[in-house]
């Protein structure tokens, strides 16, 4: 019997993963039309555990490290660290930071510049988490996809079904804010791809900052992802002026050459989140639902995948 995953998102395409290469038929159904239509598709891919558990607990370090392990096996993963900065005026939200986190090193202004060398003279103390690492979201969604289709498995573009098209049949609900899972809210991320040639970075870095939080995260060909706004919202227009200025304007923040960067893109997703931040995997009448991954996305859908399709394969076939 086929087993239907609803969404194409992160969480809808490792459950897919984990899936055919148990051995199961699988038919990825997605609503709009590329891959392009998730939240996913705009994220930082940043795999920093150690720096999530400080809005969520400790418990979210073990699955995220094993997802490392997993993301290896699917796509390049950069194995370089995150760190975390402050302006002046901000080191005692450095200092709070470090106190809600582990495993992580100070470095001084000198050991900031020997790490990333454009940000000498930038900052005086940073936080050095050096087991995290990143990915380039876009390159592992088509990368995953392309396992899914290697395997045997399907995905179908411009697809809105519901749960209730496959009567008798085995579904795993990812369809993020739509997924039959009560108590989930949105919230908006807003990001910015750009090119700045006079920028070098190996490593997503964090700025702390009381009005404009960033992350500014390399991917290749001088082109890095700024994203930020974690927004209580269940808007989904396009980015306003105001956030896209903020968001550029704590770039600059980072480093003055970013004033110079030419803006390829800018968007904004919303994300399915549970009052504890992280997601749920819950058995229904037809199979399971999977959701709630938050800003968590590629870090813990490894682990909660491998849950969803555990539980879908040993439940008993729906009725």
């Amino acid at each position: 019997m086929t087993i239907h995953v609803l969404g194409a998102g992160v969480a809808g395409l490792t459950t897919a993963v984990r899936l055919v290469d148990a051995g199961e038929r699988v038919v990825v159904h997605e609503r709009g039309a590329d891959l392009s239509a998730s939240a996913s598709w705009l994220a930082g891919g940043m795999l920093a555990p150690y720096c999530e558990a400080s809005v969520a607990d400790d418990g979210i370090i073990a699955p995220g490290l094993d997802g490392i392990a997993f993301w290896a096996g699917i796509t390049k993963v950069e194995r370089c660290g995150t760190l975390v900065v402050a302006s002046g005026r901000d080191t005692a939200d450095l200092r709070q930071f470090a106190a809600r986190t582990t495993a992580h090193r100070w470095l001084d202004a000198a050991g900031l510049a020997a790490l990333e060398p454009d940000l000498a003279g930038r900052f005086d103390r940073a936080l050095f988490f050096e087991d995290e690492a990143h990915l380039d979201p876009r390159r592992t969604l088509r990368a995953l996809m392309a396992r899914i289709q290697a395997a045997g498995g399907a995905i179908r573009f411009d697809d809105p079904v519901e749960p209730a098209d496959f009567a008798g049949e085995r579904i795993v609900d990812c369809r993020g804010l739509s997924a039959a899972l009560p108590r989930l809210r949105s919230v908006r991320g807003e990001m910015a791809i750009v090119r700045c040639r006079d920028v070098a970075l190996r490593r997503p870095v964090r700025l702390l900052h009381p009005r404009w939080p960033i992350y500014v995260v390399p991917r290749q060909d001088d082109v890095f992802m700024i994203g930020a706004t974690m927004v209580e919202s269940a808007a989904e227009g396009p980015v306003t002026l105001r956030s896209a200025v903020e968001l550029l304007t704590a770039a600059f923040a980072l480093h003055p050459a970013f004033a110079e960067a030419e803006v390829l893109e800018i968007g904004s997703g919303r994300r399915p989140a549970l009052p504890d931040n992280l997601p749920r995997v819950e058995r229904t009448p037809q199979g399971i639902v999977f959701s709630g991954l938050y800003r968590h996305g590629f870090l813990l859908s490894p682990a909660f995948s491998k849950t969803a399709a555990d539980m879908l394969m040993s439940a008993k076939e729906p009725t």
